[in-house]
């Protein structure tokens, strides 16, 4: 007998940024560089983050997701192609991230009885036991979304916001920007400033391709399965069920040794 999910979906809903005021300088739409080609359809980023709070699952429905929605919708105005889609330029030559007014971004409100602290803690779990509270990047062959969200309450206790980012568009440094940035507007409010250190560039004239690295990365990966090949869908994004993961704490002095480490890997290993 099949068993049930251990999160119980309340809401499926799509978060659209405000409108691009005319003298937006956020571009609509972004040419894939060779770096992003070279990680294409690497399977997409997926993390879990656990906010420990005592509120009733009323006062998370009523407070809490409505803020975490609209601060979203915010932040999605500094990230535009976020909300965007990869899919093939006009001549179906080149990939791109394109955004389209009325392009929004999934975000899926949960609520799950299982142990939050048994999800939350430090001892080796199933990877599989964390599938039900992330999301997936649902698309098309010709057209995959960005970002999805999923925020799962657990009454009482606290609630966890799941994402899935397109590896080909964001890497860690640049989803770690936009978390930080949804919390700082999340916190701060309607009218905050992004420090620049949360501001996303977009110049793509800054990476030189003189090789021309892109097309041969997309050579790669369509050209292996026939010139016909243009399927940009995902496959099944569940973990096995044999996998198994574990947090292990760093203490200062361990991060300071990996940072001497990179800086210095050829002392290392003479030593």
């Amino acid at each position: 007998m099949e068993q049930p999910n251990p999160a119980k979906v309340l809401e499926v809903c799509r978060v659209a940024p405000p409108p691009l005021s005319p003298d937006s300088t956020t571009p609509k739409s972004l040419p894939l560089t060779f770096f992003d080609m070279l990680v294409l359809k690497f399977p997409p980023i997926q993390c879990l983050y656990f906010y420990e709070t005592s509120h009733p699952t009323n006062t998370l429905l009523e407070v809490v997701v409505p803020k975490l929605k609209h601060s979203l919708s915010l932040t999605l105005q500094q990230y535009i192609p976020l909300a965007g889609n990869v899919t093939w330029a006009p001549d179906n030559s080149k990939l791109i991230v394109e955004y389209v007014e009325g392009d929004t971004v999934s975000l899926i409100v949960a609520e799950s009885e299982v142990d939050f602290y048994s999800l939350s803690g430090d001892n080796f779990r199933e990877a599989q036991n964390f599938n039900p509270f992330l999301p997936c990047l649902v698309g098309s062959e010709t057209r995959v979304p960005v970002l999805a969200l999923q925020v799962t309450l657990f009454p009482n206790v606290g609630f966890s916001i799941g994402y899935a980012v397109h590896h080909g568009v964001l890497d860690g440094k640049a989803t770690t920007m936009f978390m930080h940035s949804w919390a700082f507007i999340c916190m701060r409010g309607e009218d905050s400033t992004l420090m620049p250190e949360l501001t996303p560039l977009y110049d793509r004239t800054l990476i030189v391709d003189p090789s021309d690295l892109e097309k041969t990365y997309s050579n790669f990966w369509f050209g292996k399965d026939g010139s016909g090949n243009k399927n940009l869908a995902f496959g099944d994004m569940k973990a096995p069920p044999d996998a198994m993961l574990g947090t292990f704490l760093l203490t200062q002095d361990n991060i300071e040794k990996i940072k001497m480490c990179v800086q210095f890997p050829w002392e290392q290993k003479l030593l």
